[in-house]
């Protein structure tokens, strides 16, 4: 049985991490296959949003058990390219054409947790749990920092690193990590009508704004604005822009 399953509609693409029973916790082969498909999503030019979601009760509760085990027994070479393919999939939504949705029922753990703050978006239902608690079996929420730090004050990063709690889903909307919360009852229909608004807006443009806002992270105001110039000179030439324009002066 596959570790994801991919449903498509219209043009919006679901890809559901796919292990219920082990509340979609992180394999090698789950993800091998979630980094496959998104690698596949970027190429088709048709898709305007993926949104990302977990089978069953929760979104991902970070690596399973087996995983745990074998970083116990393996070489520090061994644990460090492990560790890098999970970076890659960490890396990898930022790089997609479209924006991605973390659609997070119940909880998100330790790595499932850095999959959603990996996403360009996350929203949540009204059950939603997030949390860190590598730190209690002496691990370190090592590669999530990065992401935990470009979305969080440093107190609050600290924090949610180094406590290991969880955090209701609606306390982390209160602090700009989650963008909806939705009702557990009409969630998956709440997501789908969340992520289609991107049907109605110019793909080449967010596309645009997505890079320009990722390409900008952590260059000095001045590097940031001269990049702004020329991505606004390159969407002027794009044929979305000139029939906006067309369709605007029209009116």
């Amino acid at each position: 049985m596959s570790t994801i399953l991919i449903s498509d509609y219209e043009s919006i693409r679901s890809i559901t991490l796919n292990r219920p029973e082990k509340r979609n916790a992180l394999n090698d082969e789950l993800i091998a296959e979630l980094k496959s498909a998104l690698a596949d999503a970027n190429e088709e030019s048709s898709l305007r949003c993926v949104v990302i979601r977990g089978a069953g009760k929760d979104f991902c509760s970070g690596a399973d058990l087996a995983s745990i085990q074998k970083i116990g027994r393996a070489s520090y070479e061994e644990n460090l390219e492990d560790a890098r393919s999970l970076s890659e999939l960490f890396a990898l939504p930022r790089k997609l054409r479209v924006p991605v949705i973390a659609a997070v029922r119940g909880r998100a753990l330790a790595g499932g947790f850095g999959l959603a703050l990996a996403c360009d978006l996350i929203v949540a239902d009204d059950t939603s749990r997030f949390g860190f608690p590598e730190v209690k079996i002496g691990f370190v929420p090592a590669m999530v920092a990065a992401m935990v730090q470009r979305n969080m004050s440093e107190k609050d990063a600290f924090a949610i690193l180094t406590l290991g709690y969880e955090t209701a889903g609606t306390a982390l909307k209160d602090a700009g990590l989650v963008h909806a919360i939705f009702n557990d009852e009409t969630f998956d229909e709440d997501v789908l009508a969340f992520a289609k608004q991107y049907e109605n807006l110019s793909g080449t443009a967010v596309a645009m704004t997505k890079h320009l806002l990722y390409d900008i992270d952590g260059l000095s105001f001045a590097d940031a604005l001269a990049k702004g110039v020329e991505t606004n000179a390159r969407a002027r030439m794009t044929d979305d822009c000139k029939k906006g324009i067309a369709k605007f002066l029209e009116k």
